[in-house]
């Protein structure tokens, strides 16, 4: 287990899928907790969609509010391109994030064909996307 006590985290979350995200969001804190980091030292940010996840990750870092960010999601395939275009964008945003900061971006993004894939893979149960994604966050962080 990574080692991160005294490191700030930014857990960002896109609320279009409340419900799932806010276990995704459990997730993420119990993962970042799990590496030794304070609740104290874990700030949560809100944004309305996926879209919105690379310039508030890009914020939040430039403002040096934190020293690694969790980005937290969930994109399902719909009948129009819509989907691709969201998720595609978001991938690239936030890798784009990370190479331009040198801060690490925990990937929480779940992109889904149906709404039973997402609450699966968001359920700390069965896939526990949330815990990975902040895992992984500290993981790179304590490099």
């Amino acid at each position: 287990m990574p080692s991160c006590a005294g490191k700030r985290f930014a857990v960002i979350v896109a609320r279009f899928y409340h419900d799932l995200t806010e276990q995704m969001v459990d997730g993420a804190k119990r993962a970042l907790r799990d590496c030794g980091v304070r609740e104290s030292d874990i700030r949560l940010y809100e944004v309305p969609g996926c879209y919105e996840l690379p310039l508030a990750a890009l914020k939040v870092l430039q403002d040096r509010q934190a020293d690694a960010v969790v980005a937290l999601g969930v994109v399902i395939r719909g009948e129009t391109p819509h989907f691709d275009f969201v998720a595609g964008e978001c991938a690239r945003g936030l890798m784009e994030v990370q190479l331009r900061t040198g801060a690490p971006v925990g990937f929480g993004v779940l992109t889904t064909e149906t709404l039973a894939q997402a609450e699966e893979r968001a359920d700390p149960a069965r896939g526990d996307k949330g815990y990975d994604a902040g895992f992984a966050a500290a993981c790179l962080l304590a490099l």
